[in-house]
């Protein structure tokens, strides 16, 4: 402990570290985005760790969308999406956002490379999924109201499980 810094303020400092730690924040003031961080450079930036990726086939395309239901999956209703390669197991991307507040991250692992989410003929997914938070999604689109990220401040980490049909 620093002889300066009274024993109350350091423990206080400490567990707000460790409390940022179990968050999976990774802010830093001053911070730079990450080297390949896609999207219109803003200051503010999201890090989306994707795991339960089958292979390392092709790409991870990351869509950023407004805290609008309306635009939620809907065909160019999506702010931006963000490609990143695709890696077997774990796949680490950055977005940077318009300014801190609440978006929705949809992913979908574009195995083909081919940057459209492919669907067979009856309309059913062929490529892997994910949204932020997690939603349950066994009986179709998860509710907007769960897949909603209040991203407050940039370098925030999130991860995405993706499911595959």
């Amino acid at each position: 402990m620093p002889m300066s810094m009274p024993k109350q303020n350091f423990a206080r400092t400490a567990a707000l570290a460790f409390a940022s730690m179990i968050a999976g924040t990774a802010h830093a003031q001053g911070s730079t985005p990450p080297a390949g961080c896609t999207g219109p450079t803003s200051a503010t930036w999201i890090t989306v760790v994707a795991d339960g990726l089958r292979n390392g086939s092709g790409l991870l395309a990351i869509t950023l969308y407004a805290d609008d239901s309306k635009r939620f999956l809907v065909k160019h209703g999506s702010m931006y999406v963000g490609r990143v390669d695709a890696v077997a197991g774990t796949t680490t991307g950055c977005i940077f956002v318009p300014k801190p507040g609440v978006y929705v991250l949809a992913l979908y692992h574009d195995e083909n490379g081919n940057q459209k989410y492919d669907r067979s003929t009856l309309g059913l997914p062929t490529e892997g999924y994910g949204f932020s938070n997690n939603p349950a999604t066994l009986l179709g689109l998860p509710n907007f109201n769960s897949v909603r990220l209040n991203i407050t401040h940039s370098g925030l980490l999130t991860r995405v499980h993706m499911k595959y049909p």
